[in-house]
């Protein structure tokens, strides 16, 4: 599993026009499940995410995490984090996991999120979306399971 972690301002995704989420100050998570994640790798990664210290303290320093500010979380879904590259101009993306495995996962993550007691967001797993965001710094930090 892989995230992608950006520290925002503010954020919102659309599909189809509509906002189906948005958040405040925090992160803006994307979501990759590769093939071989399981439940432990979503719940160790999203407790990472929310103790994560990339917000500034009164000196400048990173040293306060999601929890400490009681910043939001937009989490979306997307496999194309686990592109491979290597050979050739077109992406492999046999890597990821498919929909059905991948979208539990997805959700898995989500849920341990809020448990944490971070007010969470989402995209809509498996749609074509149109994200906005206003990145903080930028801050853009790369998790892996």
């Amino acid at each position: 599993m892989r995230v992608v972690v950006q520290r925002v301002a503010e954020a919102s995704v659309r599909v189809a026009d509509e906002v189906v989420g948005e958040c405040g100050r925090g992160f803006v998570a994307l979501v990759g499940v590769a093939v071989g994640d399981d439940e432990r790798a979503a719940i160790h990664l999203a407790g990472k995410v929310v103790r994560l210290r990339v917000f500034e303290d009164e000196n400048g320093r990173f040293a306060r995490s999601l929890l400490e500010i009681r910043g939001d979380v937009l989490v979306v879904s997307q496999f194309t984090l686990l592109a491979d590259t290597r050979k050739g101009s077109r992406p492999s993306f046999t890597a990821a996991a498919a929909p059905e495995v991948a979208e539990p996962l997805y959700d898995r993550f989500c849920e341990a999120l809020e448990g944490e007691g971070v007010a969470v967001s989402r995209g809509l797993f498996g749609a074509r979306m149109q994200l906005s965001l206003v990145n903080d710094g930028p801050v853009t930090i790369v998790l892996d399971a």
